[in-house]
């Protein structure tokens, strides 16, 4: 359909109909127009899984919804750092709503992880915008090429579930745009996503769903979105000035009420009819996009997603420590297998995404079924809490008879869902003390890690490896048992930051913040920005991640190619060195030190994942453009990049670089600028057309200081011009009036002003 043809129908709507057209009919449907042939379809939860529910629906997973396939969450997929894995999971997932008559999948949820105490941060993918970026387009394409729609969620500044439907997010301009805007810039961008789902909270004092800044004039007038903004579930405060401002669509039903609000709005003249034609539009050509036809002919197999599933999270899981080759396990040694989440897994978070899984078998149901030499104990219950003590007792026993022993730990379910937040980075007592207590017995002990964020571990030193599977979907069991009896090699790399304890975190003494107002005075120096750039010792850096085998770099190499495009090429070759095929994630991180600006260390500017049988080499080739080197100048309203030296590195994680390269670059056109009586000294020399205007200046001030230091003899050599420069480098211009020690008026001074600014402006492009 045409846009001739969409405005042909929306002059054939009544204004009823238009206004109604614009909230849902019931919970996950829209309106259905028949006399116009416009259908309703259907949306449904979420990123990892379909949450397709049909009666008693609600938002918040309580009510049960259709058998479905439960992937790998947001927390663990992102490990993966696969942009062909998120591109499958995403086409599996809009196969699935093809047969089930989904239209509109509600995902992916690209939100950063700001702290680790956000309660929905097993949903979000990283703590770096680049990598969630480019992840979540993979997924959107996937996804969108069965003909249905994405909706990429929360846009925008939803990073705490604490008081989340009325906290304002407050943040400068920069660290919205260098932090929290990008990945949703570059899935917009990327992937085209056919709908964006506003947030909760408000940003800076305004509502989201409300925001013509955010929706129309950054989303769509910057970006290029062409598609449709809905409404979180009950996410509208004023129905009228969200219309206006760019959310054409509110769910789930307002039950008549906001429809009215929008049709006395056009009646009255507060609301251009204008504008409600212009979401309609927008709706008629979400239906559209939509309608693939054939989904009598998809079916949800799902034994093959499960399957799917299952090699998803084996590519994802991250082994965090792996001390005297402890891992992988030996099929033929008598292993003990403690703690509930092995009997019954950990690998789903509350709230709107949980899905009703299709077979969630446990790893010691697997073990079971290989006939390996295993002893089972449950070690500790989370809901019976007075049966720790006997249960601790008979692991550390079980532990002592075996090999090994392997713990199966991490954060229980009620203590992660949509809608409130960890009250901390703490794991249980009785699960640190049952496995400080069952190493103590048994040197060879094995922690496999569940739960959605990062834990403490004042256990690590006592144990030999540490599996971190975060909440790895149904299929999680069959790939820790791979995993544990090396018949898959790990693969994953942190998504984020594992800091020492919940207090290092840069955001610890402003999270979630004082009543309705969350300050982001940490800035731009989120997650390991602020680790790497202030060298703290952190538990585990960002991209992270070990293997069954061993990789060795060669040298960086890089080619300027001067490009808008194309800054930089860059190339280098990878080598597995050890007897085991597997995969490694190369990682590109840009930095710059000592510039005017304050940046951090390193940003990840690029990644590859790549498969090499033992010896095998390949090469990686990774292109920069400007935006990789630029940060954002609130002044300017732009991205600038800074003129100097810039740190290029390749490393296996956010700490640990193995090879780099430097490059100079000229930088953006300078920028315009004014020189006034209050512009300092320092800014007159440090620019090198202004500094010959300023040295008489300079002469005439250093004199001064020599007859005041000699009883008014003059000797220049006695004062170095670099000694007064220091001084008088933060002076401004007018001080010299009463502190320059020599006659001057005001209006010599302001002569120099207009000398200045007549050499700045010449240096402007185009002057």
């Amino acid at each position: 359909m045409g846009e001739e043809k969409y405005r042909d129908v929306i002059r054939r709507m009544t204004l009823e109909e238009k206004a109604g057209l614009c909230s849902g009919e019931d919970y996950w449907h829209t309106k259905a127009i028949e006399r116009l042939g416009i259908r309703a379809i259907m949306m449904a939860d979420g990123p990892n899984g379909l949450r397709k529910q049909d009666e008693k629906a609600d938002h918040l997973g309580i009510n049960e919804s259709i058998r479905a396939v439960c992937f790998p969450l947001g927390c663990l997929a992102a490990c993966s750092f696969d942009r062909e894995l998120m591109y499958e999971m995403g086409r599996t997932l809009g196969r699935e709503c093809r047969a089930e008559g989904v239209s509109v999948l509600l995902g992916p949820a690209i939100n950063m992880k700001r702290s680790p105490l956000c309660g929905r941060n097993f949903e979000y993918l990283s703590e770096d915008p680049f990598l969630a970026g480019e992840l979540a387009a993979a997924w959107v394409q996937g996804l969108q090429s069965q003909g249905v729609s994405a909706c990429v969620k929360h846009y925008l500044g939803n990073y705490q579930e604490h008081r989340r439907m009325t906290s304002s997010s407050q943040m400068d301009e920069r660290t919205l745009r260098e932090i929290y805007l990008p990945a949703f810039e570059r899935v917009v961008k990327k992937a085209k996503p056919w709908a964006v789902m506003s947030s909760y909270n408000r940003v800076n004092g305004e509502y989201v769903a409300e925001s013509y800044h955010f929706l129309t004039e950054v989303l769509r007038e910057q970006w290029g979105f062409d598609g449709v903004v809905i409404s979180d579930w009950g996410g509208v405060a004023d129905r009228v000035t969200g219309l206006r401002a760019g959310l054409e669509l509110e769910m789930p039903t307002s039950h008549g009420y906001n429809d009215r609000l929008i049709l006395e709005a056009v009646q009255e003249g507060s609301l251009p009819e204008e504008v409600l034609d212009q979401a309609v539009e927008r709706i008629l050509k979400l239906l559209e996009r939509t309608d693939t036809g054939g989904r009598s002919e998809a079916f949800f197999d799902r034994e093959a997603d499960h399957d799917i599933a299952a090699r998803m999270a084996e590519q994802s899981i991250v082994l965090l420590k792996n001390e005297d080759g402890a891992l992988p396990l030996k099929k033929e040694d008598p292993i003990a297998l403690i703690g509930a989440y092995g009997e019954k897994p950990r690998y789903q978070g509350g709230g709107s995404g949980h899905i009703n899984s299709f077979f969630a078998p446990g790893a010691c149901e697997i073990v079971g079924k290989l006939g390996y030499p295993v002893t089972f104990a449950a070690g500790f219950s989370d809901t019976e809490p007075g049966d720790n003590q006997k249960l601790l007792e008979e692991a550390v026993e079980a532990a002592g008879k075996a090999r090994a022993a392997v713990i199966f730990a991490g954060l229980p379910e009620e203590w992660e869902s949509e809608g409130y937040d960890r009250a901390g980075m703490a794991m249980p007592d009785y699960q640190n003390e049952l496995i400080r207590q069952v190493a103590m017995r048994q040197p060879n002990t094995v922690v496999v890690l569940a739960g959605g964020a990062p834990v403490e571990m004042p256990w690590e030193p006592l144990v030999k490896a540490v599996l971190m599977t975060y909440l790895g979907g149904e299929a999680v069991g069959e790939a820790v048992v791979r995993i544990l009896y090396g018949q898959g090699n790990p693969s994953g790399r942190l998504a984020e930051t594992f800091p020492m304890k919940l207090q290092d975190n840069p955001s610890y003494l402003f999270y979630p913040g004082e009543g309705d107002r969350a300050e982001y005075r940490e800035g731009i120096f989120v997650g390991y920005r602020y680790y790497t750039t202030k060298e703290m010792a952190v538990r585990y850096p960002f991209g992270w991640g070990l293997s069954y085998t061993t990789f060795s770099y060669g040298p960086l190499s890089l080619e300027q190619t001067g490009r808008e495009d194309e800054v930089c090429r860059l190339k280098v070759e990878v080598t597995n060195t050890g007897d085991r095929a597997g995969s490694e994630v190369v990682q590109l991180y840009v930095g710059r030190r000592g510039g005017e600006v304050l940046r951090p260390l390193r940003e990840l500017r690029g990644f590859e994942k790549i498969w090499l049988e033992p010896g095998e080499t390949k090469a990686v080739t990774f292109s920069l453009d400007e935006r990789a080197f630029a940060y954002f100048d609130e002044e300017a309203g732009d991205w600038r990049i800074e003129a100097g030296a810039y740190e290029i590195a390749v490393g296996t994680s956010a700490r640990d670089m193995v090879s780099g390269v430097k490059l100079s670059l000229k930088g953006s056109a300078p920028k315009a600028r004014r020189c006034t009586l209050n512009s300092t000294l320092g800014d007159l020399t440090a620019n090198e057309q202004s500094r010959p205007l300023v040295q008489p200046l300079m002469e005439r001030y250093r004199e001064s200081l020599h007859r005041m230091e000699t009883g008014g003899k003059v000797s220049c050599e006695a004062v170095p011009l670099q000694m007064v420069e220091s001084m008088v480098r933060y002076m401004p211009l007018r001080a010299l009036l009463s502190l320059g020690g020599f006659p001057i008026s005001r209006k010599e001074l302001l002569e120099l002003v207009d000398r200045v600014n007549e050499v700045w402006e010449s240096q402007r492009p185009g002057a």
